[in-house]
């Protein structure tokens, strides 16, 4: 009824305050820790899906490793989402609650550098999970990308989160943040960027997107937070260069006017350019965040792993197997760019395919 005559009740908000109600009141306690089964899992990459798995395995009695190759776990949770909306601190107890559980993290490990799968396997693991995420960044390819100046939204947001770029000179990670920031995109990434951005210290940020309102790809709601802390949304813009000065750095960056036409694939009208109406937009800093894709470190040094045409690996969607025996991969290596709750919920099934594979897998 609230959802038909008002706001509907807000469950993930509710879930939220239960959360931190506990942690404010109780006496938060990992479970008895059950027999050891005697098998040994190895999970690649510390984000949402292979803390999701670490913590189930660890509860069956599995010896669990997660390897990380930043120097942090929490993937996205923690070098992704800007503390405004995720505390660090919150992660971190998520994190230290796996650990409780019984699972070993290994940081600053790169698994297709440091060790490969294969070696893994030699070390006596009897299975292994792959959760790298996407870490990646795709970019428009237009002339003036590699100015100073320019990001891709994964390093600015990791340099501003993980990197602590915000504490300059307590921590010696600088960002250079500009009076005039154009974001590119309308994802929520990009309002995520935006609102860093501005937070830094930018006098004005630009959100250039090349479709209308109606067709941003970004939660309604991070969408109006955005605007609310004064955003300056240029919808229907689309850049074609960005430029520079004698010095190699951005000073402005030329668009086109956009228009819609009919739908495209992705069912979204498809944005056409208007002849004769470019502008240059007077920026210093571009910030490019129209996604990401599959880090391909790990994938390079496993030609047995399927993958699919876009470099994502092929995965039963149901269990996370994958084309080579004992390996499982699930979250956005998986899917492509999504959701923290579908990369959990991708790690809680292949948990309870992976405990089936060790109690019928001979040592």
């Amino acid at each position: 009824m609230l959802g038909k005559k008002g706001q509907p009740i807000a469950i993930g908000r509710l879930e939220r305050f239960a959360a931190d109600y506990e942690l404010a009141k109780g006496d938060v306690r990992a479970p008895q820790k059950p027999k050891k089964s005697g098998k040994k899992v190895a999970i690649i990459g510390a984000g949402p899906a292979g803390l999701t798995v670490a913590g189930e395995l660890s509860k069956k009695g599995h010896d669990v490793t997660v390897f990380e190759a930043l120097h942090k776990a929490g993937g996205v949770l923690v070098y992704g989402i800007p503390e405004f909306r995720l505390p660090k601190a919150i992660v971190q107890r998520e994190v230290d609650y796996v650990e409780k559980l019984g699972a070993t993290i290994k940081v600053d490990t790169i698994i297709g550098q440091t060790t490969t799968v294969e070696e893994l396997f030699k070390q006596g693991y009897d299975a292994i999970f792959i959760g790298t995420g996407a870490g990646l960044p795709y970019f428009l390819n237009i002339p003036g990308e590699n100015l100073n100046g320019v990001y891709s939204a994964n390093e600015f947001l990791t340099r501003s989160n993980l990197m602590k770029a915000y504490l300059f000179p307590e921590y010696d990670t600088p960002i250079r943040v500009g009076n005039k920031v154009a974001v590119i995109g309308g994802g929520n990434v990009a309002m995520d960027s935006a609102r860093v951005a501005k937070r830094l210290g930018a006098d004005t940020v630009y959100l250039v997107y090349r479709r209308s309102r109606e067709e941003m790809p970004a939660r309604a709601e991070e969408a109006h937070h955005a605007e609310e802390e004064g955003i300056d949304f240029r919808l229907l813009t689309n850049p074609i260069r960005i430029i520079g000065d004698e010095n190699g750095w951005v000073k402005g960056m030329e668009c086109i006017k956009m228009e819609l036409g009919e739908p495209d694939a992705s069912g979204r009208r498809r944005p056409v350019e208007i002849p004769g109406s470019n502008f240059v937009l007077d920026v210093d800093v571009v910030i490019v965040a129209i996604g990401q894709g599959p880090n391909p470190i790990l994938t390079q040094s496993t030609p047995e792993l399927k993958l699919r045409r876009s470099g994502n690996i092929e995965a039963d969607p149901e269990t996370g197997k994958t084309s080579m025996e004992g390996v499982f991969a699930g979250g956005d290596i998986v899917t492509g760019a999504a959701t923290v709750i579908l990369a959990m919920g991708a790690g809680r099934a292949a948990a309870k395919a992976i405990d089936e594979y060790l109690q019928t897998k001979q040592k």
